[in-house]
């Protein structure tokens, strides 16, 4: 017997319910529903994604919400990426027991590359130069304190500068007539409470809101963005903000303020990067993987809050030498973000160096897919078998740390990255 829609979807809503144990019981009995025939199952296929952000950075999901919808869009495997934070790791590692989905975890954070060559280059941050995105994948559960413990100080320092932004934006919307109070309207959009982290993003949410309250959905709210905030909307955006029945409005114009409006108030990050030193020495200690995150020059941005702008791909040759000689040992892209001739490109350096290949389908916005379709594609096969071989690594490397993908004990065993990853891929595949 099939059960009511209305109850169903009140379940799933319950999923980004405040409290964690509330919503791990709202999934298991979602999970029971399942398993009685009253919801159909979605039957996983091979696609992976390891890079879905939730509600412990920016996110319209909780960690128990996004291992929902991972297992509603058929993924095989799925992998948390937050900002400056793992306080949602624990959370998302349980979901994925409860459904049966295979899971890894890790953060995202920005580092300094100031001491190396890179040094005042855009690398791969559109707001600032010698500043770039770094990801963290397998990270053994035994070291998710360790790794708070080094993001914290760093949260700390960001909302310092969020803080400064705030007052900075408050100056901007002027015309408005309205101004953001970092506590009163971006703090309670956070889970700053719990170990969560506040971005750029959650500062022009907080703006987003204001602006939907006081103009309304549609045409006054468009002409108020273009005229008094100077800000550009293409005919796309101008579309999702005339239909005041779109139920991602609110998303669809943060990507619009967000593409418009944070250079224009965006302070540079300091305090909160660590030397890219200190980073891959930490990161190695703990025996999870450093990645860098490859992001490529923007034509047309894919999650629609990008600017056309050049990155790393005329330096590619250097990019991958610095990496190399700092340790690094992965580099995480997203397929759907870039061109094939980028990608076959990236492929040929990571082949040069050793390095394993990431892929991770940005999920930060409910427009966003958690299937990258390029994965059915044989050149990009290998990512498939990089994420069981990494969710191998992980339960390997939370047993016994020397265990993991790049001890010395397993390179000495495994030389060769390929063996390597097979040996990992079918420990990850083991139910």
């Amino acid at each position: 017997m099939k059960e009511a829609p209305d109850i169903i979807n009140n379940l799933i809503e319950s999923l980004n319910h405040k409290k964690q144990r509330t919503r791990l019981a709202y999934l298991s009995q979602l999970a029971q529903k399942i398993k009685k025939g009253e919801i159909r199952e979605t039957v996983p296929g091979e696609f992976v994604n390891n890079h879905i952000h939730t509600t412990y950075s920016f996110s319209p999901f909780s960690p128990t919400a996004a291992i929902w919808q991972a297992c509603q869009a058929g993924l095989a495997t799925a992998g948390i990426i937050d900002h400056d934070t793992v306080s949602g790791t624990s959370e998302f590692i349980k979901a994925g027991k409860i459904t049966g989905i295979a899971t890894t975890i890790g953060f995202e954070l920005r580092v300094d590359f100031g001491a190396t060559s890179l040094a005042g280059r855009r690398i791969n941050n559109p707001d600032q130069c010698t500043i770039a995105y770094c990801a963290v994948h397998g990270l053994p559960h035994g070291k998710i304190r360790a790794a708070n413990g080094f993001l914290a100080p760093l949260r700390r320092e960001r909302n310092k500068r969020n803080l400064l932004m705030v007052e900075k934006l408050s100056s901007i919307i002027k015309p408005l007539e309205m101004s953001l109070d970092y506590k009163v309207d971006v703090l309670p959009l956070s889970m700053a409470h719990e170990g969560g982290s506040v971005t750029e993003r959650h500062i022009l949410f907080a703006l987003a809101k204001k602006l939907v309250t006081k103009y309304g959905k549609g045409g006054s709210l468009c002409n108020a963005v273009m005229q008094k905030l100077g800000i550009e909307i293409n005919a796309r955006q101008q579309q999702n903000l005339s239909d005041i029945q779109n139920p991602y409005y609110e998303y669809d114009l943060l990507g619009v303020l967000k593409s418009g409006l944070v250079e224009r108030f965006y302070i540079n990050a300091v305090t909160e990067c660590p030397p890219v030193t200190e980073f891959v020495r930490f990161i190695s200690s703990t025996g999870s993987i450093p990645a860098y995150a490859y992001l490529g020059d923007v034509r047309e941005s894919v999650t629609g809050d990008k600017k056309s702008l050049s990155f790393e791909d005329g330096y590619l040759q250097e990019l991958f030498e610095v990496i190399n000689g700092l340790g690094f040992k992965a580099v995480t892209y997203m397929p759907s973000r870039n061109s094939t001739d980028q990608l076959l490109s990236v492929k040929k350096f990571c082949e040069k160096y050793a390095l394993l290949e990431i892929s991770g389908e940005d999920i930060n916005s409910p427009r966003q897919s958690f299937i990258c379709e390029h994965l059915r594609e044989n050149a990009f096969r290998n990512l498939i078998d990089t994420t069981w071989a990494i969710i191998g690594h992980e339960r390997e490397a939370t047993k016994n740390p020397r265990m993991g993908f790049f001890s010395p004990e397993t390179e000495r065993r495994f030389p060769g990255l390929a063996e390597r990853i097979e040996y990992f891929k079918h420990i990850g595949m083991k139910r």
